[in-house]
């Protein structure tokens, strides 16, 4: 337990005689980020950004039927986006209940579910924690430490909001440039930059070894194995085959680590 100095009152003198309790405790912080009120206030930021999830499906479908595209393809569209994101979640729910145990299960909850970059959100917590002298969750890990986490973990995602709200309305502008209106070559570009992205993610996660390399290249040999053999003799696997490649992927990392005693 840890005490303070406190000063007598109308004496201006500082005694040891005087001691009074910190009001927190090391083990006490959890208690509050569990608070009631945290749920609340946490809860008016999940519950913003499910209406936007809502709204922006209602804005694709409406989209979709002035654009003449059949409502069989837009569904078809919708489920295999659904069944993807079926991997990402159980990385982003497992690091969840992870930070749970250090910041609280309301802010945990908050920031995978607005951001959804596990990782990241992890590390800003973490190096929030080393800014104040102390391990995430470890020993001396208290009320302090975890605002500061919580702070740290905050302005981290206010940068994307700031860079996206001040250039996303000239994407458009830099996308038609770019094509030259040749709806064609805009394909082949937009296919282009998701091939570096996906490839430059993927290569980061090989350089790692161990498990991550072995996700990555299992997965990546699934999906060739799927789409080349299976999705041929029973087409309606294609919208599947990427979530089933993920899940082997990550099982497979899985066996690797157990295997290799991590």
């Amino acid at each position: 337990m840890r005490y303070r100095e406190a000063v007598r009152p109308h004496s201006g003198i500082r005694s040891k005689s005087y001691l009074r309790k910190e009001v927190f405790l090391l083990d006490d912080y959890l208690k509050i980020a569990n608070s009631g009120m945290i749920w609340l206030l946490c809860s008016v930021t999940v519950v913003i950004a499910l209406l936007q999830a809502v709204l922006y499906m209602r804005m694709a479908r409406k989209t979709a039927l002035e654009a003449n595209i059949p409502q069989e393809v837009v569904n078809t569209s919708f489920r295999i986006g659904l069944i993807s994101a079926i991997g990402p979640a159980m990385g982003v729910f497992i690091v969840m209940v992870g930070l749970m145990a250090a910041i609280g299960g309301p802010m945990a909850w908050t920031r995978l579910s607005i951001i959804g970059a596990a990782p990241t959100e992890l590390t800003a917590a973490t190096f929030g924690a080393e800014a104040s002298g102390v391990e995430l969750g470890g020993a001396g890990y208290g009320l302090t430490a975890m605002a500061v986490s919580w702070f740290t973990m905050a302005l981290n995602g206010a940068g994307w909001l700031v860079v996206t709200g001040l250039f996303t309305p000239s994407l458009e502008k830099l996308r038609e440039k770019m094509s030259g209106g040749d709806t064609k070559w805009l394909i082949v570009l937009s296919g282009a930059c998701s091939l570096g992205i996906f490839g430059y993610l993927n290569n980061n996660e090989i350089i790692k070894g161990g498990g991550n390399a072995c996700a990555s290249v299992f997965g990546a040999l699934s999906m060739v194995f799927l789409v080349k053999c299976i999705v041929p003799k029973c087409p309606k696997l294609m919208e599947y085959a990427l979530g089933i490649a993920m899940i082997v992927g990550m099982a497979c990392a899985v066996v690797f680590d157990v295997m290799a005693g991590k």
